[in-house]
């Protein structure tokens, strides 16, 4: 284990305090460390099991929403199993390789901004459903939903490889040789880079958002129609409504390092509760949402969600009910 100088200047204050606290406070960073277990597997497990419906019926597999929904899933599963490693080789107070950090921290990154464009997808579908229903059938294919998926993540993806050409050009070669914290800042040393890496976050939500916005004025528009489903245009609406919501949350998690770099030079103590509460706020419960949205609400898929819970329970059952011949 390398010594605080290791790391740029930054990243060694955070890296020194986070070191020193953990080694005087054992007791709350077991408790940390637990609570962060509480919060993330049960979630990792709902997706698992809800990624396991997805798959089990052919119905889902080939209709677009479903398809989105377990595309969300997956993502969010990897950022939250990958998440956890980073708390716990932090709380571990375990030094990295740079050739490692940096593909986590790119993967980490890249997972999660499919998540808002996966959200908008999911908006601009519904749209598509209930304003345009005898196009939706036509624009909405698995072959396109697959596409679509795959720009997402080529779009997500340019963020993290653009910010490695940035360092790789602005920061000696010993740089990448000394062990870190596996945290995305290592990737954004120069203030001028976090700066701009917060400017375009700014404009892609607002870009986001408007999408999502013109997508629930046009349910609005359409659910005044005669022609148009109420009931279908009612549920459009509060799935948007959630999405949003869940926008939001995500949205907010990206601001959350420059209130934390704040925090942290007016109080160790209350900088490490900021920053779990940011973690279990808008990295665990913003990715719950999604479950809430489809898992739940969604009575198709809650009735075989139900079925393979109760283990087939109700099969069974219902075979032992028969009489016998």
């Amino acid at each position: 284990m390398c010594t605080a100088e290791c790391n740029s200047s930054q990243t060694t204050n955070s890296s020194s305090h986070q070191l020193q606290l953990v080694s005087s406070v054992p007791l709350r960073k077991d408790l940390s460390l637990a609570m962060t277990q509480i919060f993330v597997w049960p979630f990792v497990y709902i997706n698992f099991l809800m990624l396991f419906t997805f798959y089990s019926k052919q119905s889902f597999r080939t209709e677009t929403r479903y398809i989105l929904f377990a595309h969300t899933l997956l993502t969010d599963v990897i950022f939250l199993i990958l998440t956890d490693l980073v708390v716990i080789l932090s709380y571990s107070s375990v030094l990295m390789p740079m050739a490692f950090c940096i593909p986590l921290c790119m993967l980490m990154e890249t997972v999660s901004s499919c998540t808002p464009l996966t959200i908008t997808a999911m908006c601009v579908e519904r749209y598509v459903a209930i304003c345009m229903p005898l196009r939706h059938s036509a624009i909405s294919t698995t072959s396109r939903t697959l596409t679509a998926i795959l720009i997402i993540w080529i779009i997500s993806s340019i963020k993290p490889f653009v910010d490695v050409f940035i360092l790789v050009a602005t920061v000696s070669k010993e740089y990448f040789l000394e062990p870190t914290f596996c945290h995305y800042e290592i990737m954004t040393p120069e203030q001028w880079h976090r700066l701009m890496r917060g400017i375009l976050y700014i404009i892609s939500f607002s870009i986001i958002l408007f999408i999502e916005f013109f997508c629930y004025l046009m349910i609005v528009l359409a659910a005044r129609a005669a022609s148009v489903d109420k009931k279908s245009a009612g549920k459009g609406l509060r799935t948007i409504s959630l999405h949003m919501l869940q926008l939001i949350l995500c949205t907010i998690e990206i601001i959350c390092p420059y209130i934390e770099a704040v925090v942290i030079q007016i109080d160790i103590e209350l900088y490490l509760s900021v920053r779990s509460f940011n973690f279990f706020t808008f990295n665990v419960i913003a990715r719950a949402v999604s479950p809430l949205v489809y898992g739940l609400r969604d009575e198709k898929f809650y009735a075989a969600l139900s079925y393979y819970v109760r283990c087939r329970q109700n099969h069974i059952s219902s075979e032992n009910r028969e009489p016998d011949p």
